[in-house]
């Protein structure tokens, strides 16, 4: 027994409410249960009781022993001196006030049914991964589907707070956000940090200016990157350093590198000069691309606004020096898909939630038409017979995984809820 699922039964009224007796015998019935409060002091605020025919009204306090209340020093704390009932799992000790009035206890294992109790056992019993492993895949389709589009909304909240910190921190500058947050994106998992260490550290009003010539933007992004820092004699490099020198100079730009690139197990697509190349043609060619981002209503819009490949040098090249097979190195669409789902569906909603509307329904429909992502946790989810056909569902699941499953959060989950209550429940008049 956990004492979440002892609050649970007790805030959703999961119990007999019928004949309800004291650990003395007296006569208990409960007017109102009160409200939750998650802070310190007494569980639930404001309750109201009737025991032997006099009404009290004060704090309810939960433990799954009543002994628990010395064990938290509960009888040193004014905060509970105003507690009118201690609501136990298990009752095996009396406690008092400090004037030596006794606490009333109800022990609430006595009034929930047997099969509320089981699934609760059932539901949390040690799995291999989840703790619903072997029942998710039951879920009817209306409880699953809500659910879904609440933790799609909840991942996009925690997208956001990073982009309003951002936004701050930028001078409320959506324009400088949206440089700050693709930069990032471009850089992937391995070179993101660092991709966004350079964001920040170049004035947007500066990439606006030289965004008219793609090499200007190249020699800022390589040689806040560090990738300039050495001599070579190749031709394109000396140009990148000549124009970088003169820019630093001509905008008085400083800066600190913080986060140093890495191309260890990258494959050549991803390498960080490659990918620093088309991030450049991105600004050079879309001078209007914020407005843009913003209204795209579909993938097939994003596709076109990052329709773009790599400058004329790396076309053939990998690497500084080293000549390769021409190829054009545009952006994939699979690269584009990522860039919706973690750069414009989330800067679109804290974009517009800024100005108090809702989008979520269009951004939604959008993830619908993104091919769903793969991964680890997403292929378990497979595994355990739920079907994935979208980025929608599988930014909705990474939710459910980080936030619920591996948090133990059952009783805060539509899934976990409704297997609970899966067998037939009291009912209270």
């Amino acid at each position: 027994m956990k004492e979440d699922f002892l609050h649970y039964i007790w805030r959703f009224k999961k119990f007999d409410f019928n004949s309800l007796q004291t650990s003395r015998g007296e006569n208990l019935t409960i007017e109102n249960v009160g409200s939750y409060l998650e802070n310190a002091g007494p569980d639930f605020f404001n309750g109201q009781i009737t025991i032997g025919g006099q009404k009290w009204a004060g704090n309810i306090e939960l433990h799954l022993k009543s002994s628990d209340w010395y064990l938290h020093h509960h009888e040193q704390d004014v905060a509970y001196e105003n507690v009118i009932l201690h609501v136990v799992w298990e009752h095996d000790v009396d406690v008092f006030r400090k004037n030596n009035v006794e606490i009333p206890v109800l022990v609430l294992k006595q009034y929930v049914s047997q099969g509320f109790i089981d699934n609760f056992q059932k539901l949390t019993a040690p799995k291999s991964w989840i703790y619903c492993e072997n029942q998710i895949q039951k879920i009817d389709e209306f409880t699953y589907s809500n659910w879904l589009e609440r933790l799609f909304i909840e991942r996009l909240e925690r997208k956001q707070k990073p982009i309003d910190e951002l936004f701050l921190k930028l001078n409320k500058d959506w324009e400088a956000v949206l440089f700050c947050l693709l930069a990032k994106n471009f850089g992937l998992n391995t070179n993101g940090m660092a991709f966004l260490d350079m964001a920040e550290n170049i004035p947007f009003s500066i990439v606006r200016k030289e965004a008219a010539d793609v090499l200007n933007l190249e020699a800022l992004f390589f040689g806040f990157c560090g990738l300039l820092d050495i001599e070579k004699e190749d031709l394109y490099y000396k140009e990148l350093q000549n124009r970088f020198g003169y820019l630093v100079l001509k905008h008085q730009l400083d800066f600190k590198r913080t986060v140093p690139l890495q191309f260890f197990k990258l494959r050549p697509d991803n390498f960080p000069n490659i990918r620093l190349s088309q991030f450049a043609q991105v600004f050079s060619k879309n001078h209007h691309l914020f407005s843009n981002c913003i209204a795209v209503k579909s993938m097939q819009e994003v596709v076109k606004i990052f329709d773009v490949a790599v400058s004329e040098y790396w076309k053939t090249h990998y690497t500084f020096d080293k000549e390769s097979p021409r190829q054009m190195k545009k952006l994939s669409v699979k690269f584009i898909e990522l860039v919706m789902i973690n750069t414009i569906i989330p800067m679109q909603f804290a974009y517009f939630k800024s100005r108090d509307e809702e989008v979520q329904e269009r951004l939604m429909a959008m993830m619908h038409e993104i091919k769903p992502e793969s991964n680890a946790i997403i292929d378990k989810f497979k595994h355990l017979g739920l079907s994935v056909t979208n980025a929608f569902e599988t930014q909705s699941l990474l939710q459910l995984k980080n936030e619920y499953c591996n948090m133990k959060k059952c009783l805060s989950c539509s899934i976990g809820i409704h297997l609970l209550n899966s067998t037939k429940e009291i009912k209270n008049d």
